[in-house]
């Protein structure tokens, strides 16, 4: 019988075995601190995305309302659509009806659908924000089939409820809900809010586990912003600029802005061509529409980019141009204040002026003759102010084109301002140009920023288009978290000068070259220019001009200030006087009485005055009679009925005084058989003996006294179309007679 191990090999595979297993232990003990301690956030985060499941909960974007709290943008619950492919049974009938039921539904591709049901993720998006029918489609289909793996999450999407209006303002979101521009770019801090997450647990081979084993953590919605734009200012506003555009053909497109001058509130603004925001990589522009056109292949792709840049773009803010007499305000600013001129000053124009080397000439050829400061300001008239230029000297011009805040952006709360360009050198013949607003270029919106401190008592406030951020509390109203007030950078000029200012300004107007801006019942201030875009012609070979026009009421009291901005007109009138003054007057008619300017009508006013006219259908024509006899307003019968059936204007519109009113009675009724007659180019007699003949009405805006050698500028209706008897024909006249039209 051998012998068994002895006690020194005993011990030693003893001490052998207790070595391997403390050796053992501090392995295990290490790889424990390894996934426990050292590497625990990166062990957790693998085992967490093994056994869980995470959807993205959309964030409610907070709505962008007007001052007067309409919304101007808005989200809308919707719900997008996706495949948990893990989930579905991956039979190939079973994932090829799913594609083709899916395709059906949404409109997309049934191929790409398929492949997303054989890839072994968690998550493949089909379709982002559907609508609550589609939705309804997609879970019945689900349930019909007993679907596995097709999940519906709640989604937000964007929407513009008035479409094209502000555009430039609101801006619009990508894809992912994110501001591209705009305010929605701009307050997008503000308005995205915070996603929210439901976290579902699922088993080893990736199926989701029942209800409780969810988590949900809800999404917080974004805060809102308050515009310090008027819906209603801007529709007028929008309005008057598009039908000047299209009628003046202007080749680049138009600009308004309409601001509050005391506190730098833009109400309005307005630029064209323009776009959807609802849609706003389409070209929904008309005349932009009409210019692509006859255009194929890549010409068509490349004008398509270029005019898509183009309707993005904010005239106001990001484009510059020459300002040209309207300019002439913030000259006569400067020079007033450093006290180098006064109402008792006169010049003399020849019709040029020397400066230096050069001969530079005024728009009217054979000059204006002797003239007082406020016939030059009305006659718009260059040598004069080149002269007024000259005593201002070009070191303290160059300081108050500064102070104006000219030479700086104005710092409004939207994306892509411009700052202007200036001359490189600044001498005698600069200063002069300068003078009359050539040679230089700011924005639209620095422009009005500057004339509403020549206009405001002289202070420059910075422009703004948010009033406010809120949230929605739990009872639909508004708590504001953030308001933004008033900014005021300096005093420019004084009260004193500004008052000045407003005065000779005031007479532009009522008797100068801003004739077509006038309102009755209004005191309107202002200034027309007329700037030549250098070396910049048509496709004709005919040089491009601005037309434009600032004025401002009450001028007694300035509150609101308006801009419009004509670029390269192409329809034979380009003086901003002619065809810019009268759509600034068309926007301070709607837009004064609108925000409760009350009108003060001198009493040759009252006699010219519409009168509104109210239904007279259904009663008795003795009463009728009557009424319009006491009313003074002259009518016709037609038809030998006891009662009116039918009136012609209508009720709800307005007839001028001198008009003549249509009742119909009996078995007559009024029919569209009248052809409006052409007007355009006819003096004011002619036009208004051609529309009294036809049995028409007419309303003269512009000058209206029938002895006047003005001409008839546009007309509404158009000539050609057919009207009732009675029916009121508006034509504009030029109301040149006797003044400049710069």
């Amino acid at each position: 019988m051998g012998k068994g191990p002895s006690k020194s090999m005993v011990t030693r595979s003893t001490v052998m075995l207790a070595v391997f297993a403390v050796a053992l232990l501090i392995w295990l003990a290490g790889v424990l601190v390894n996934y426990q301690i050292v590497n625990y956030t990166y062990y957790q985060t693998k085992a967490i995305s093994q056994q869980t499941m995470d959807t993205t909960l959309a964030a409610k974007r907070g709505t962008i309302y007007s001052r007067n709290y309409q919304e101007m943008a808005v989200s809308a619950q919707v719900e997008t659509v996706y495949i948990a492919p893990n989930s579905v049974d991956k039979d190939e009938a079973n994932c090829r009806l799913i594609a083709r039921g899916l395709s059906e539904i949404l409109g997309v591709d049934e191929e790409t659908v398929y492949e997303k049901t054989q890839k072994s993720n968690y998550y493949e998006l089909v379709k982002r924000r559907i609508e609550s029918d589609v939705a309804d489609q997609v879970r019945a289909f689900i349930d019909e089939n007993d679907l596995k793996g097709i999940h519906l999450v709640e989604d937000t999407k964007r929407y513009y409820p008035y479409n094209s209006l502000a555009c430039h303002i609101l801006g619009f979101t990508g894809t992912d809900n994110v501001g591209l521009d705009g305010i929605e770019s701009i307050y997008n801090e503000y308005l995205q809010g915070t996603s929210g997450k439901m976290i579902t647990a699922k088993n080893a081979v990736g199926t989701e586990l029942p209800y409780e084993y969810e988590t949900y953590v809800a999404a917080e919605d974004g805060k809102n912003v308050v515009l310090t734009i008027d819906e209603t200012v801007q529709y007028y506003l929008e309005k008057h600029l598009q039908e000047a555009r299209v009628e003046q053909q202007c080749l680049e497109g138009a600009a308004g802005i309409v601001m509050n001058v005391k506190t730098g509130e833009i109400l309005g603004m307005a630029s064209f061509p323009n776009y959807d925001p609802n849609q706003y990589y389409e070209i929904t522009d008309a005349m932009t529409l009409a210019a692509l056109e006859g255009l194929e292949g890549e010409e068509l792709e490349t004008a398509t980019t270029s005019y898509r840049n183009k309707i993005w773009r904010n005239k106001c803010t990001v484009d510059t141009y020459m300002p040209g007499s309207t300019f002439k305000i913030v000259t006569l600013s400067m020079a007033l204040e450093e006290g180098l001129i006064s109402t008792a000053n006169t010049y003399s124009c020849p019709g040029y002026i020397r400066v230096a080397d050069r001969t530079i000439r005024c728009w009217k050829s054979g000059g204006h003759g002797h003239q007082t400061l406020a016939q030059a300001i009305q006659n718009s008239c260059n040598p004069a102010f080149i002269t007024i230029g000259a005593s201002v000297g070009a070191d303290t011009f160059y300081q108050y084109f500064q102070n104006f805040g000219l030479t700086e952006k104005t710092g409004i709360d939207l994306t892509g301002e411009a700052s202007g360009i200036w001359f490189s050198t600044f001498q005698e013949v600069e200063l002069a140009t300068a003078s009359f607003g050539q040679n230089f270029k700011i924005t639209p919106l620095q422009m009005i920023t500057a004339v509403a401190a020549a206009s405001n008592g002289g202070t420059l406030v910075t422009p703004h288009v948010v009033k406010e951020i809120t949230e929605t509390q739990e009872d639909g109203t508004q708590k504001v978290v953030k308001s933004f007030e008033t900014q005021s950078k300096r005093q420019v000029i004084s009260e004193e000068t500004s008052d000045l200012v407003c005065d000779l300004l005031e007479e532009v107007v009522s008797v100068g070259s801003g004739k077509n801006a006038y309102v009755k019942g209004y005191r309107v201030a202002g200034k027309t220019g007329t700037s030549e875009k250098i070396d910049e012609y048509n496709a004709t070979g005919v040089k491009n001009y601005i037309s434009s026009f600032i004025g401002f009421a009450p001028a007694d009291d300035p509150e609101y200030a308006v801009l419009v901005l004509l670029d390269s007109p192409s329809n034979g009138e380009i003086y901003g006087g002619i065809i810019a003054a009268p759509v600034a007057g068309d926007i301070l008619s709607d837009i004064l009485p609108y925000l409760g300017v009350q009108p003060q009508y001198t009493e040759e006013e009252l006699e010219t005055l519409d009168v509104a006219i109210t239904s007279y259908v259904d009663q008795p024509l003795a009463d009728v009679e009557a009424n319009l006899i006491d009313k003074e307003i002259k009518y016709k019968i037609k038809g030998n009925g006891d009662t009116v059936t039918a009136q012609s204007p209508a009720a709800g519109t307005t007839m001028p005084q001198s008009g003549t009113m249509i009742l119909y009675t009996g078995d007559a009724s009024p029919s569209k058989n009248i052809v409006v007659p052409n007007l355009v180019d006819y003096s004011v007699a002619g036009a208004s003996n051609r529309i009294t003949q036809s049995g028409l009405n007419v309303r003269i805006v512009g000058n209206e006294n029938t002895e006047s050698t003005a001409l008839v500028i546009s007309q509404s209706p158009a000539a050609g179309e057919t009207v009732a008897e009675g029916t009121v024909i508006t034509i504009r006249t030029n109301s040149s007679e006797g003044v400049s039209i710069m």
